[in-house]
């Protein structure tokens, strides 16, 4: 019984530690945020907003809020949609520091919310309308507002998103859809510019001349979002074991909650497109999560096996010596 108690007091000793000092420290160094569910109504951007801006914000999001009421005719989108097609499409060119994002499964992934705002105003909807401001440089989908000019035209393009740009999504479509044009994953053999072409050296010289122009292809991509985006967006190959899921959560969600002014633009993520970039983040950075929570509950049990059959064993052998 003494072991015990002596093993009782440094457990004790030790959580109070833990749970005493770690949550406290993490708290002054991080923030809490919480989150919105996924909702996408303008409650953060009016909370986050300067005060000049309420007023606009309010109104933006009012305005989604009708077109969303809306019936939308998805046949009707699809001729709307074709003026969307030649920039959103499987190898899109950079344009305005960025390459458009492939809008394939974006009826599937993105909040209905979130894509009316998008077309409405791209720059609002992104929450970055801090880095245009009084119109010194223009959003680089600006100019959708001239094409998709009436509320009627916005719900009908989302019903067409919703119902032939939907189907089944794979993680790795999710990342790529709807951050793989910012963010590199090389555990992933992803860039900004897709997946890794596999290529082959010269007999020659020993050198692989088509991977070293699809590099160069690379550098300049990467060369033009740090120069839009202010930085180089860091590759999330193992973002998922840097950051906690709650934060990484929140700042997907919102990431003007976490860092404010940041040109890190909203994503819109719905529920599903939420998990499934989730699925890939652990897939790349935590391959062995599956196999690590399979024999956790297998290690514990030898554990508590081991223990009862040693404290049987030193109970026999100490039996009639005290």
């Amino acid at each position: 019984m003494k072991e015990l108690k002596i093993f009782g007091i440094v457990a004790i000793f030790t959580l109070v530690l833990y749970w005493g000092v770690e949550p406290f420290a993490h708290s002054q160094m991080h923030k809490h945020v919480e989150g919105h569910n996924l909702v996408y109504d303008g409650t953060a951007d009016v909370e986050e907003c300067a005060k000049d801006k309420v007023a606009t914000k309010k109104a933006f999001w009012a305005d989604v809020k009708k077109i969303a009421a809306l019936k939308g005719d998805a046949a009707a989108g699809e001729a709307t949609y074709a003026m969307c097609a030649g920039c959103h499409m499987e190898g899109a060119v950079n344009m305005g520091g960025v390459t458009p994002p492939s809008l394939e499964h974006a009826g599937a992934i993105y909040d209905k919310n979130f894509l009316i705002a998008l077309i409405k105003d791209p720059a609002i909807a992104t929450n970055v309308d801090h880095k245009y401001p009084n119109g010194t440089m223009a959003h680089p989908m600006g100019s959708i507002s001239t094409m998709v000019t009436t509320p009627q035209d916005i719900a009908n393009v989302v019903a067409y998103l919703q119902a032939k740009k939907a189907g089944e999504v794979t993680p790795k479509e999710a990342f790529t859809e709807a951050c793989g044009r910012c963010h590199a994953n090389r555990y992933g053999h992803l860039t900004q510019l897709g997946e890794i072409p596999k290529t082959k050296s010269n007999i020659a010289t020993g050198k692989d001349i088509d991977a070293m122009k699809y590099q160069e292809k690379v550098a300049v991509e990467e060369a033009s979002l740090a120069n839009y985006l202010g930085k180089l967006p860091p590759d999330l190959s193992i973002i998922i074991r840097a950051r906690s899921e709650h934060f990484l959560h929140t700042f997907i969600e919102d990431p003007q909650s976490q860092l404010a002014g940041t040109a890190m633009p909203r994503t819109g993520l719905n529920k599903e497109g939420m998990e499934k970039v989730f699925a890939y983040l652990e897939e790349t950075g935590d391959p062995s999560k599956p196999l690590r929570e399979e024999t956790g509950p297998k290690v514990l049990l030898f554990f508590l096996i081991f223990t009862a059959l040693a404290f049987l064993w030193k109970k026999s052998m100490w039996k009639g010596h005290h």
